[in-house]
């Protein structure tokens, strides 16, 4: 087995005379894109029509879509004398990289948040220029937001359990932390779904409140749902045994992501259900 793979390494390193993976054509990526237009064409059909079918198909065209694409990614790490170490070292720069996109992007709604919650006489209503805006009543922090708080909480020490147990080689409590990630990221979003549902302002129609908390809270909802299938991803890698001490990039990358997507909830927390509570709570 070593010898035939050594063999297939040298007949790749013969035929490419440079040291990085330059990757075939691809139709996935247009894909992808047309996806996430029907899906945010979608929201908006929704939001206006009450319409689910754009939204539904943009999302099963995003979920195929990731599928085949890790499913042709995984391959490729896979095949001997591909992913050479400066290969591995620009995907690492990739999706620092792109993390750092995403940060930026939760800053523009971040921005929006305070634009209104230090200047409340910005939003030109007739009533006192106050944030929140008279007439709103906001989620309790102390209820569902933090019980989703707790959630995420302990599950970057899970994912943080399943590296340390993945660099050590114990690939049985990689498979058990990846398992209790994935269902705490679950049960974040079905505490998430529950507090949407049960919201005291409207999804739509409700001002400039309900629109800077929907957008940045369901944005962040949306991360997780990527990051939780990302993560369940791993999850079947693991127990097929696809991850080494050495080479793990893939889970690697999903635990930067799902890091990540705790820190914007911490602030979230903080800044829109704290800091941007009334003075008449829901229960």
């Amino acid at each position: 087995m070593s010898s035939s793979r050594h063999t297939a390494e040298d007949q790749i390193r013969a035929t490419v005379p440079h040291p990085y993976h330059l990757v075939t054509p691809s139709i996935w990526p247009l894909c992808g894109a047309v996806s996430a237009m029907l899906i945010a064409a979608g929201i908006i059909i929704v939001a206006h029509f009450n319409n689910y079918i754009v939204l539904i198909l943009g999302a099963l065209g995003a979920f195929a879509t990731m599928y085949v694409w890790w499913r042709d990614v995984i391959v490729e790490s896979r095949t001997p004398g591909l992913h050479k170490l400066i290969t591995q070292i620009g995907m690492r720069y990739g999706m620092a990289l792109f993390i750092a996109s995403e940060v930026m992007f939760f800053v523009s709604f971040f921005w929006n948040y305070f634009n209104y919650f230090f200047y409340p006489d910005k939003m030109g209503t007739a009533f006192a220029a106050v944030w929140p805006p008279q007439g709103v009543t906001t989620i309790d922090p102390f209820a569902i937001p933090l019980f989703n708080t707790m959630t995420l909480l302990l599950s970057g020490t899970t994912i943080t359990w399943a590296h340390h147990a993945l660099i050590e080689g114990n690939n049985r409590d990689t498979v058990r932390g990846l398992a209790l990630t994935v269902v705490l990221g679950l049960m974040f979003l079905c505490g998430q779904a529950w507090e949407y549902t049960h919201s005291p302002f409207p999804f739509y129609h409700g001002g400039v409140y309900p629109s800077a908390f929907f957008i940045a809270t369901g944005f962040h909802g949306f991360h997780v749902i990527v990051g939780t299938c990302f993560l369940t991803v791993c999850l079947f890698r693991a127990m097929k045994g696809q991850f080494t001490p050495q080479r793990h990039f893939g889970f690697e990358a999903a635990a930067w992501y799902w890091h990540f997507v705790d820190v914007v909830w911490l602030f979230l927390f903080v800044c829109i259900y704290y800091l941007g509570r009334s003075a008449i709570v829901a229960g």
